[in-house]
């Protein structure tokens, strides 16, 4: 499913059209960004939580030519799903 195909089955399940069901979407989207860039947690019940993750950093190796690197320290998101998801 692509984001054209969600937009379309929160119309169908919520009653709007697609202009509102995809601002809501995207309103939705923009929230949950907001609160992971302000290292807050998303905690969405029945679903799961979106977290941020600060990974340190570390050394890896180059596949071509078999060099050590530095990979540098940063921050990713995190998703746990909720225990009703996961089965």
């Amino acid at each position: 499913m692509n984001k054209g195909d969600l937009i379309n089955e929160i119309a169908a399940k919520a009653g709007l059209n697609k202009v509102a069901a995809k601002a809501a979407l995207d309103a939705c989207l923009e929230s949950i960004e907001q609160a992971l860039a302000n290292d807050d947690s998303v905690k969405l019940i029945g679903f799961g939580t979106f977290s941020i993750v600060n990974k340190p950093e570390r050394t890896g190796i180059n596949p071509q030519t078999k060099q050590k690197i530095k990979i540098a320290a940063r921050k990713t998101v995190k998703f746990k799903p909720a225990a009703d998801l996961a089965k």
